[in-house]
């Protein structure tokens, strides 16, 4: 019995250390703002490390870890029993909605490493009160409800909508599901099933879903749109889409748990209730499109075609693209591709297809391009006739039919064959190795949009104190070359140099013990000093003289005292008995301090110079600097909707060509060509000498479907245009203070300088940098015009007609599509702008259709 006892003891201990665990716990829903327990229990205290896992950064740890151990002893017919474990605590707050997960943590025990479960935790709502647990309804009113209430059909349903539910073949519908709930819905899942009757695309909303208040049969229920699809029926008759089966997630909570017990011991006062919810289906007509005309495309709704040549003259055998662009709302996707007529010996191959289209509630819209190469064998004058699109109007239920423009192309004879497989392929390479410039980090110079240091009140300033400036200094050295040519006052100058040498003799004459010697050179020095300093000959030296000459140089009659006794001191001392080496070192110092008593005096007032001025241009100019670290960080991640919200919170504040430039990189990253485009060229309005605005601008008109072919002008028109746009507004008026700057360092050289060489570097400097300083100006205010009288605007429509008048009814002369350059030549009429293209063709177009730059 007693190696059985022992036996059964050996196996425990062995479960016992198997069944060591590490168990996590938290509630699995909280509001936002609440805390609550995150806890770790190991079932033993013989733990020699434990890693929690990354918290992520929603949840905010307050305290923690806090450990804490527990033992328990129990006795059954006298045998003795324990039981311990240690726990690890952090308490944790929530700081924003979602869903979010907890790794698992570790330990190690006995040296082997245990690891528990990751937790899972979703976070909605708020916390109300000051209570540090008090959760109550969430911040859109929803009602808590106790565990274990019934939720019935009409606490929770969901209403199915379609805006028509009679439509032609391909005809887009907008299917709608909203959620109806008087109680506190978390989650709510369902998917689409996979219909053959129907081509079916979901409508991207916000995952953060946003509930409002609507009555229905007296009772306030918290609405919101949970999803949405467009569907294009593709067969007729009656179709059904059938009901869907939801599965939601409702908050309820257990009054039985003591809030109290619930925050310290990890339980939690609420708990989540499955609900299924069925959307009812929904019974669509669909109707078979009239006879189809053999040119029909497919195309279902509202479209427009335009055509571009790259260029109208070419050689034999020499490729040419050709861009055809589909432009509209309806079944873009499902369209045929157009038909090209081509004059006979031209070869075309197969077109590169562009798809940039974007679903909306009306439908896809947008634009199809297809890029078609084409190559004429043989030399001649051609005409490429106007490629034609025929499609079912949903307006006007009829077919119509829209027509691009035609071409004329001149072949001359060519050298040979061209290989177009190498001119494509090429092309698509090049395309793929390029990618827009990163972003501007640090902070961004903000300014009000008209707020320029260019001709505001502190430019002015500067220049006036640099002229200032320029006088004063002309006048100082006009008076010291007037000083120079004067010998009495070069003597009376470099009096206190001379005084100094002889005394620094007569100390050298002192140490050597040479007492004679000694007392002549100080003699010397006093008397020499105060003979060139006073312009005072040196057979009128005497004391009377020098007293008199001194009181008018405003020196005060106790310093006089001490000069005349210093030389009556050295006179005596001369003959004096006594000790040499002190009389000496006496004499000297009353020397030495004489002389320094008078130069201070004849000096004070002197040094007095342009001090403000020079404040003035070196004062710093305020900058607002917005942080936007944050919202660089957001981009970083890929967070690109939340960097473009920072970007547009930030431009509110003032503009900034950082803030722009770094805009139109989050667009273009969301694959927004158009927004992208429009914010590149802000930015490049505001610093038009930026390589990267001008690269990533230059990459997005790549990708926008209009190519326009600037006109043609002068060389040097375009050099011009080119030095005005090196800087901006601000770069060229600094410029100019600059350049007038060195004007006045230059032409002080030629002025007073004695070498025939700087004299003619300052004279021919001075003149080149007085023209800079004119032209600097110059460039700065029209820049400054560019800005205060903006013409340049952005098409943001998908497609646009440009008509011959500003009236619907007039001719369309050309269409234009979204991210296209204009500029506004009349803006007088309300609703409609005269623009004008690069190329040179003119019309008008309705002002909603664009925005300006």
């Amino acid at each position: 019995m007693k190696r059985i006892a022992i036996f059964i003891a050996m196996v425990m201990t062995t479960v016992l250390a198997v069944a060591q665990t590490l168990t996590a716990s938290a509630p699995s829903h909280v509001a936002v703002g609440e805390q609550f327990r995150l806890s770790y229990t190991i079932n033993t205290q013989n733990v020699s490390d434990f890693r929690a896992g990354n918290i992520p950064s929603e949840f905010e740890v307050l305290i923690g870890p806090n450990r804490s151990m527990q033992s328990s002893y129990q006795m059954i017919n006298g045998h003795t029993s324990s039981t311990s474990s240690i726990t690890y605590t952090y308490i944790v707050a929530a700081t924003k909605g979602g869903t979010f997960t907890i790794p698992a943590a570790y330990a190690v025990v006995d040296g082997k490493k245990i690891t528990s479960k990751s937790l899972t935790i979703k976070v909605s709502g708020s916390v109300s009160g000051s209570g540090s647990n008090s959760r109550q309804n969430s911040d859109d009113g929803a009602e808590m409800r106790d565990a274990g209430s019934r939720i019935s059909g009409s606490d929770l349903f969901i209403k199915v909508s379609a805006n028509k539910k009679r439509v032609y073949e391909q005809e887009p519908i907008l299917l709608t599901y909203k959620v109806y709930t008087l109680v506190q819905l978390t989650q709510l899942r369902g998917d689409m099933p996979d219909l053959k009757s129907f081509y079916t695309q979901e409508v991207d909303l916000p995952q953060q879903k946003s509930f409002s208040i609507e009555t229905v049969n007296g009772r306030p229920y918290r609405t919101c749109t949970w999803s949405q699809y467009v569907m294009f029926p593709q067969t007729t008759g009656k179709l059904q889409i059938p009901s869907i089966t939801f599965e939601g997630i409702v908050v309820q909570q257990n009054r039985n748990v003591d809030p109290f017990e619930a925050f310290f011991n990890g339980g939690s006062g609420y708990v989540e209730v499955k609900k299924k919810i069925v959307a009812p289906g929904i019974d669509i007509q669909v109707d078979p499109l009239p006879q189809r005309p053999a040119t029909f495309s497919g195309g279902v709704g509202k479209f427009n075609i335009s055509a571009q040549l790259d260029k109208t003259e070419t050689k034999a055998n020499d490729p040419i693209k050709l861009r055809v662009i589909v432009s509209g709302t309806g079944n873009l996707k499902l369209i045929k591709e157009p038909v090209l007529n081509l004059p006979k010996d031209f070869d075309k191959y197969e077109p590169k297809v562009t798809d940039q289209t974007k679903l909306t509630t009306a439908g896809l819209e947008g634009s199809k391009i297809y890029d078609i190469l084409i190559v004429p064998r043989h030399q001649g004058q051609y005409d490429i006739p106007p490629v034609e699109f025929t499609y079912f109007d949903t307006a006007t239920k009829r077919y119509e039919t829209v027509k691009s423009e035609g071409f004329h192309l001149d072949v001359a004879k060519g050298a040979g064959s061209a290989s177009v497989s190498d001119f494509s392929g090429q092309e698509d390479v090049d395309e793929l190795n390029k990618d827009i410039r990163f972003i501007k980090t640090g902070d961004a110079d903000q300014h009000l949009t008209n707020d320029f240091f260019f001709g505001s009140t502190a430019y002015w300033v500067i220049i006036a104190a640099l002229v200032v400036v320029f006088i004063t200094l002309f006048v100082i050295f006009r008076q010291r070359a007037i000083d120079n040519a004067n010998v009495t006052k070069m003597r009376g100058k470099k009096a206190n140099k001379v005084a100094t040498k002889r005394l620094k003799l007569a100390a050298r004459l002192m140490t050597d013990n040479k007492p004679n010697e000694f007392y002549d050179e100080v003699l010397r020095a006093l008397w020499g000093y105060v003979g060139d300093k006073l312009n005072i000959p040196v057979a009128q030296l005497s004391h009377d003289n020098i007293s008199q000459k001194l009181a008018d140089r405003g020196v005060h009659q106790s310093i006089i005292d001490k000069f005349i006794g210093a030389i009556d001191e050295c006179e005596f001392e001369r003959y004096a008995p006594g000790d040499p080496k002190g009389n000496m070192s006496k004499v000297y110092d009353k020397a030495m301090l004489a002389i320094e008593k008078i130069e201070e005096v004849m000096k004070k007032g002197s040094k007095k110079a342009a001090t403000l001025v020079l404040l003035l241009l070196l004062a710093p100019m305020a900058a607002h600097a917005a942080t936007k670290a944050e919202v660089d960080s957001a981009y970083v991640n890929g967070e690109y909707q939340t960097a473009i919200k920072g970007y547009e919170q930030l431009l509110k504040q003032g503009a900034s060509a950082e803030l722009y430039y770094n805009l139109g990189n989050a667009y273009y990253r969301t694959e927004n060509i158009t927004r992208a485009v429009l914010n590149y060229e802000r930015a490049l309005l505001l610093s038009p000498g930026d390589a990267d605005i001008r690269f990533n601008l230059q990459l997005a008109r790549s990708k926008t479907i209009d190519k326009i072919v600037p006109e043609s002008e002068m060389f040097f028109v375009t050099w011009y245009r080119s030095l005005v746009n090196l800087m901006s507004v601000d770069g060229w008026g600094r410029m100019a203070l600059v350049s007038l700057a060195i004007v006045i360092v230059l032409f002080l050289v030629y002025l007073f300088s004695a070498r025939v060489l700087l004299q003619k570097l300052g004279f021919f400097g001075g003149i080149a940098l007085l023209v800079v300083f004119v032209f600097s100006n110059f460039f700065a205010w029209q820049q400054r015009q560019q800005l205060l009288y903006r013409q340049g605007a952005i098409v943001i429509a998908p497609s646009v007609a440009v008509k011959s008048t500003p009236a619907q009814n007039g001719t369309d002369l050309f269409i234009l599509h979204e991210g296209t350059k204009v500029v506004i030549t009349d803006g007088s009429m309300k609703n409609w702008r005269e623009v004008r293209l690069a190329d040179g063709k003119k019309g008008w177009l309705e002002s909603k259709k664009i925005e300006m730059i």
